[in-house]
Parts: structure tokens; sequence; C-alpha cells
């Protein structure tokens, strides 16, 4: 599938010889697993493409507090509750990182928070979901964070250096918040009582699909995937990812002693892989538009913590000013 994408997207849009000079060296500096910098020539189309993903998955770490941030006050243990402060804290450093990340390429910070502010800038829509019980903080931890390293794993070899490296630190911090997520979802299992343990079954049929949706559609259905795999930034289609993830949690499923809300998830032989029922595409779409559960009251928040923290956005950039005029005054 990979091959063929890329395959594709070069034939779609230019072969090496019709490149201008510039855009053939930035092409084979790719192809030779040359990793772009910075201050490095690159197609204005490339330089966009990465603004907007890396924008996008600036934005949902940063969004993706707010579930789990309503969760810390009602922890039932110290441990736990430390815990779930120490992973929502990780989120904003993974959204710090990749902001940065971003304003290498000339983009602007600020611009691109109001335009998320605004509803112009999408981010993940499983952040639009509602954590309604204790349970789900194991589930977001275990399921959602799963789904967002098998994505992200792959971002560690993407062509563009900046977010190569911020992805490293991102990654190992998601898998430790996968193995949390577990962990909290195994003694729930194993030690609670039966409501309990229907919390943990409810809170899984409630994110499976949802969690499935976090890959994307097909890249058959984007018209951006096969450009994006010709350069690197991306590496493997949205479908190989989604069966990766599904095979990888299955087995973790069953060791919980729960099942997935899905009656056609079941192991092929001959494919060497787990077959699963059809995605309802339709909700996913409906959630990017704006309209799930929680996508009003998510940016809302966003825009109240974003205003109310304006008086240390401003004092810290007094601070760096006067310090940066005692330096030049020495």
């Amino acid at each position: 599938m990979y091959a063929q994408l890329v395959e594709t997207g070069i034939k779609r849009l230019k072969n090496l010889d019709e490149m201008a000079p510039q855009e053939r060296a930035f092409q084979e500096k790719i192809d030779a697993e040359i990793k772009i910098e910075a201050k490095n020539w690159m197609p204005e189309a490339y330089r966009q493409t990465l603004i907007r993903q890396i924008s996008q998955h600036a934005h949902s770490e940063i969004v993706g507090m707010l579930p789990e941030g309503n969760w810390i006050t009602r922890a039932p243990t110290l441990k736990r509750k430390l815990q779930l402060m120490a992973k929502v804290q990780d989120e904003a450093g993974h959204g710090l990182y990749l902001y940065s990340a971003m304003e290498t390429l000339g983009a602007d910070r600020d611009e691109e928070i109001a335009r998320l502010h605004a509803g112009k800038a999408k981010y993940s829509s499983i952040f639009n979901y509602p954590t309604l019980t204790w349970a789900d903080m194991g589930v977001v931890g275990w399921l959602v964070d799963g789904a967002a390293i098998v994505n992200q794993v792959v971002l560690q070899r993407t062509s563009y250096g900046p977010y190569a490296r911020a992805m490293v630190r991102i990654c190992k911090e998601e898998s430790f918040h996968q193995r949390q997520g577990y962990e909290l979802l195994l003694t729930l299992m194993r030690e609670g009582n039966d409501a309990q343990q229907a919390m943990v079954q409810d809170a899984i049929n409630r994110f499976w699909w949802p969690s499935l949706m976090m890959f994307g559609p097909s890249d058959a259905d984007s018209p951006n995937s096969a450009q994006s795999m010709a350069w690197k930034i991306k590496r493997q289609s949205n479908d190989e990812l989604r069966q990766r993830f599904i095979d990888q949690t299955v087995p973790q499923l069953e060791l919980l002693g729960c099942t997935a809300p899905d009656p056609d998830l079941k192991w092929n032989e001959e494919r060497g892989h787990y077959d699963f029922g059809a995605i309802q595409w339709e909700e996913f779409y409906q959630v990017l538009k704006g309209n799930g559960p929680c996508n009003r009251e998510r940016l809302e928040t966003r825009r109240v913590a974003y205003e109310d923290g304006a008086w240390v956005r401003e004092a810290v950039v007094a601070y760096a000013r006067k310090q940066q005029q005692r330096h030049t005054a020495a």
C-alpha cells in the first residue's frame, strides 16, 4: 500500500526530470532519507502541509488535556491523582514541543491558536467525546494514547527534522501513559466489584470506534496522502496503521476479560490479521464539522483558559524584554 501510494503521488505530481533544480535536489535528499531542516530550501506546499499537520497535532495535545483534567479532583486515591496530574502536564509539554517545531517553519503560534479558537483549525476527533466515569481515564490512556502511539511512532522517521526529533520524547511519554492506563483497567477488572467491571466494559464500548477513527479514512479517499508519502512526511497508510493498532490491541483486550463492540471482529488465519466491522464514517465527519458531543464545550474551555492566561504571557514577554535590555546594556 505504501509503495503504491508513493508511486501514485510522484506520478500525479512530477517526475524528477520535470522538476526545477532546487526542487529536484530537495526530493533527492528526501529519497536518500536525509532530514530536511528549518534553514533548508523546501517547496511552499511542503511547508504549508507541515504547518497544517503539526499545528493540528499540537492543538490535539492541548485540547486533549481537557477530558482528563476534568477528573483530577475526582481521582479515587492520591496515587491516581498524582498520576493523572503528571499525565496532563506531559500533554501540555507535547503541545509546547510541537508548537515550537511548527514555528521553525515560519508559522506564528498565536495566529494558529486563534484559528483553533475560531473553529477554523482541526484537532483530533477523539477529544470531542465526554469522559463519563473513572474507567474512561484508563481507556483514554490505553486505547486513545495507544492509537496515538501507533500513529506517532512512524513520525519519528518523518522527513522534517524538528518534527521527527520532537516525536522521540513524545512517543516515550505516550508509551508510559498507555501502560499507566492499562494498569488502571487491570486493577478495576481484577480487584473491582461487578459494577466497576461493568464500568470498564462500558468505557471500552464508547471509545472503541472513535479510537479506530483516529487514523482517518482510507488514504484512497484523501487527495493529499500520496503527496505526503512522496515527501515522506507520512510513512504508512491510514489503513495499515489502523490494522496494526487492532492487531496489537485485541490480545490486550482479551487479557482484560473484556470485549470489543464489534460482532465482526475475529482473527483471520489466512490474512494473519484481525478482520473488523465497517466504521461509521459519517459520525467522524460530523465531529470534524463541529457537531460532536463536546466540540463547543472543548473550544469554549480553551478560549476562556487562553484569555485568563493572558497576564502570564504578558509578564513573560515583559521579563524577557527586560533581561534583553540588561544584556544589551552590559
